[in-house]
């Protein structure tokens, strides 16, 4: 099925020599303004009603630990100097001191000491809370992580959950957001001549991303380009309202626009004139490689791309490493990631806000299980640091290209605004985003 609008204007004369690079600029601008990282939600007044709600959600994910006969860790003993928690005394940890708490959980996990995991599991049911302080919700999906893992239920957690609401994870997570704007801006200005582009997108989610670009193409000097979308989708029967969704932004915008919805390889091929552009947009680390698979499913996606003969590809992920490595170092370096995400989305939305409490449920939460709790091919959520990629890009044929630098200077300033703790970094012709010392994102494009 595809849905086609054609319908085009010229640009006016008073544009027509401003430079295309400006016009994206400005779009970011807009785009940002629609969706204000500190306006976007009305906070909730019933904030008792819903804190008892949030009380109920623990006990559905982390179990009721005075209820629990089997743990024998849920009771408190009496030594004579007083009331002493059994945990904290045999294991030496405050009780306030959550992070290191479950650093020692997972390490009695990862030494198969089931006894100490569980006295362990029985003290942080305690301490964790999914409205709490950053490393208090963090620490509960870490958590649940750790009791799958125990009961080898990770795989049925993660394929439970609900598609992301990619709108509102932009809101929560700004380096998200301005990452798609980074690989926008790469490919507005590798297109800023052509007549006709063709743009696959690999993870299309609700389409957001595609906005901004739209409108910047239609201000460009000299009319805008026919655009063409072809997407994939977690949800193939999704597919239909993105284009439909899109459609009427091209039409308002008056720029001639095509979406396909059927994702055969027939509807990626070119057609005479199109420019390719390929959009992998927090998706590549979730496509199997040498270590779970005999073929190297990454690398061949990459060789097939290279053979469409792309003008330009863009790439953005999560910049970590929890590929290859084994279950404790990977556990730390979780912990590490997520903990400065959640402080990020600390500053975006209040911490009983139940928008934020769902998003991290239903998105940040379903990664972080499954990077804890599941093994082999079970395990789904597979970072790589943005060194690897480059590796693999370029054994696969492409070159790097620089980023737009107005664009990206743009992004710094939007970041600035939501916080000056954001951290905007270009290396080696690639953009980092970050939180305080934490590279979070990772942007580059290739040809």
């Amino acid at each position: 099925m595809v849905f086609v609008t054609n319908s085009s204007i010229q640009a006016s004369d008073n544009n027509r020599s401003a430079i295309f690079n400006a016009c994206y600029h400005n779009s970011l601008h807009e785009f940002d303004d629609s969706y204000n990282c500190s306006d976007s939600f009305t906070y909730s007044t019933d904030v008792n009603n819903f804190r008892s709600k949030l009380r109920r959600l623990e006990t559905l994910m982390l179990g009721d630990s005075d209820s629990d006969s089997g743990d024998v860790t849920g009771d408190r003993k009496l030594f004579a100097g007083g009331d002493v928690d059994l945990p904290e005394m045999m294991l030496g940890f405050p009780k306030r001191d959550l992070k290191q708490v479950l650093i020692a959980c997972a390490k009695s996990v990862s030494d198969n000491d089931e006894l100490n995991a569980r006295l362990l599991i029985s003290e942080l049911r305690r301490m964790v809370s999914v409205a709490g302080e950053p490393i208090q919700r963090i620490g509960a999906y870490m958590l649940e992580g750790l009791i799958a893992r125990l009961s080898s239920s990770g795989s049925t957690i993660y394929k439970s959950d609900l598609a992301l609401n990619t709108r509102v994870l932009y809101e929560i997570c700004p380096c998200s957001k301005y990452g798609y704007m980074s690989a926008n801006g790469a490919i507005a200005e590798a297109m800023k001549c052509e007549k006709r582009v063709h743009i696959i997108d690999f993870c299309i989610e609700d389409g957001s991303q595609w906005v901004p670009l739209i409108q910047a193409f239609a201000r460009r000097p000299g009319g805008p380009p026919h655009i063409r979308i072809s997407g994939l989708h977690h949800y193939p029967n999704g597919l239909g309202k993105v284009g439909i969704r899109l459609c009427k932004l091209a039409k308002a915008c008056n720029v001639p626009f095509e979406f396909n919805t059927e994702v055969g390889l027939e509807s990626f091929r070119d057609r005479p004139g199109e420019a390719l552009a390929v959009n992998f947009a927090f998706v590549l680390h979730r496509v199997p490689d040498e270590s779970v698979s005999t073929q190297n499913h990454r690398d061949r996606v990459l060789r097939l791309v290279k053979s469409m003969k792309p003008k330009i590809v863009t790439l953005v992920e999560q910049e970590s490493n929890t590929n290859t490595a084994p279950f404790y170092p990977r556990f730390l370096e979780a912990l590490d990631y997520y903990n400065a995400m959640f402080e990020s989305i600390d500053i975006t939305l209040p911490r009983h806000h139940k928008e934020r409490i769902n998003v991290e449920q239903h998105c940040l939460a379903r990664d972080v299980v499954n990077i804890i709790a599941c093994e082999g091919s079970e395990r789904v959520e597979r970072h790589e640091l943005l060194g690897k990629w480059k590796l693999r890009f370029s054994m696969a044929g492409f070159s790097p290209c620089r980023m737009s630098s107005l664009v990206n200077g743009t992004i710094k300033r939007l970041l600035n605004k939501c916080n000056e703790r954001y951290r905007v970094e270009e290396r080696d012709g690639a953009l980092y985003l970050g939180w305080m010392n934490r590279d979070l994102v990772s942007c580059c494009a290739w040809k």
